[in-house]
């Protein structure tokens, strides 16, 4: 029977529980997750525990969330008290000071959500859709002090095609995250690691992290682009235009095939939304106007008085 490991898991979104739960299930014992603090949520704005501590606490294990590692000696001292063998890392969203990395006996893990050294960073899967990529992948890395730098011990692929979401994506990579680093334990548990594969710089793009003003339109840009942003930033930050002084969200597009009518960028081109972009143009099929439901383009037109010819900003 294989050896199980003591570990710690640490991660906070989504796409860590599901590593969770693959670790849990293989039967590890998990001294301890750690997660991100609780945030202020909702209209009432009351403190809401992150996914995966939801998710530790219907399992039954411990949960800490210090607000630092790297500033809390406290911390620190009780994470190397743990006696780990290993700690699984998933977008946990604290720096690991040298010391924590160093303190289990197979250091640290970490399950990122991309073909390393390309995207390394905050925002991985949503910038290799914005790129234009036609695959991505997740990346079981040994870390080190550097920002997802460290040797690579297994990689799997993921295809993106012209319907991949970053949402769709993101489930992906993380049901493969989850199976890759259980993988990975085994061969550690069995006596026999994994080779550590050095990372080269050769191709290192930094992903940054996204913010709402990403979302914003650039009509100049080319209709392929601007829909590849839209899936790319669903479901968050999402994208939007302006009309006058109202934001409106753009739900779902589609890339304009008739190729006739031409105009300036943001120009609306016909009665069913299709607006001019800086190449081709683009058909919007469902917007949502600021403070009310989501419409389609065509009801928008109607109930706005716009005409073609207007522009959207």
């Amino acid at each position: 029977m294989t050896q199980k490991l003591r570990i710690a898991f640490m991660g906070t979104p989504d796409f860590a529980v599901v590593a969770l739960n693959a670790l849990h299930a293989a039967g590890h014992d998990i001294a301890a997750v750690y997660c991100q603090p609780p945030r202020p949520a909702g209209r009432g704005h009351k403190l809401q525990p992150s996914p995966v501590q939801k998710r530790a606490e219907e399992l039954g294990l411990p949960v800490r969330h210090p607000k630092s590692l790297k500033k809390d000696a406290d911390a620190r001292q009780a994470f190397k008290d743990l006696s780990l063998d290993v700690a699984v890392v998933a977008a946990y969203g604290l720096i690991l000071p040298q010391e924590v990395l160093d303190a289990p006996k197979h250091g640290c893990i970490n399950i990122h959500g991309s073909l390393l050294p390309r995207w390394r960073g905050a925002a991985p899967i949503q910038r290799a859709i914005l790129a234009g990529d036609d695959k991505s992948g997740i990346c079981i890395m040994q870390m080190e002090a550097g920002l997802d730098t460290g040797p690579l011990l297994l990689q799997g692929e993921v295809p993106i095609t012209a319907a991949t979401t970053a949402q769709t994506l993101h489930d992906a990579l993380a049901q493969q995250g989850g199976a890759l680093i259980v993988k990975t334990l085994a061969a550690l548990a069995a006596g026999s690691p994994l080779p550590a594969v050095k990372q080269t710089d050769d191709g290192a793009i930094y992903a940054e992290m996204l913010t709402k003003e990403d979302g914003r339109i650039d009509w100049s840009k080319s209709a392929v682009d601007i829909e590849r942003q839209l899936r790319a930033l669903h479901p968050w930050p999402g994208v939007w235009c302006m009309h006058g002084d109202q934001r409106l969200k753009v739900l779902e597009v589609a890339v304009d095939k008739a190729g006739g009518a031409q105009g300036k960028p943001g120009e609306i081109l016909d009665r069913h939304l299709v607006i001019a972009c800086g190449s081709g143009a683009l058909k919007l099929l469902k917007i949502q106007p600021q403070d009310r439901k989501p419409m389609d383009g065509i009801s928008f037109m109607n109930g706005t008085h716009l005409n073609v010819g207007d522009a959207l900003a």
